[in-house]
C-alpha cells in the first residue's frame, strides 16, 4: 500500500512508474495488492522511481 501511496501522490499510472523503475506493470500491480514480495533490488529501484529511499517505504508499510 505504501508503494500505491506514492506512486498516486506523484499521479502516475502503474505503467508509467514501471517504466520509470524498468520493472512490468503486472508486477507492479501484484505488488501494490500484496500478491508478490519485493526484492531489496526491486524495492530500491521503486524508491528511486519514486524520489524517496526504500527505508521510508517499509517505514510507511510498517516494517
Amino acid at each position: 500500500m505504501a508503494i500505491r501511496a506514492k506512486r498516486l501522490a506523484k499521479e502516475w499510472s502503474q505503467e508509467q512508474l514501471s517504466f520509470e523503475c524498468g520493472l512490468h506493470r503486472t508486477y507492479i500491480g501484484a505488488v501494490e495488492r500484496g500478491e508478490k514480495n519485493l526484492t531489496l533490488k526491486n524495492l530500491v529501484r521503486l524508491a528511486r522511481s519514486l524520489d524517496t529511499v526504500a527505508s521510508e517505504i517499509m517505514a510507511a508499510a510498517g516494517l
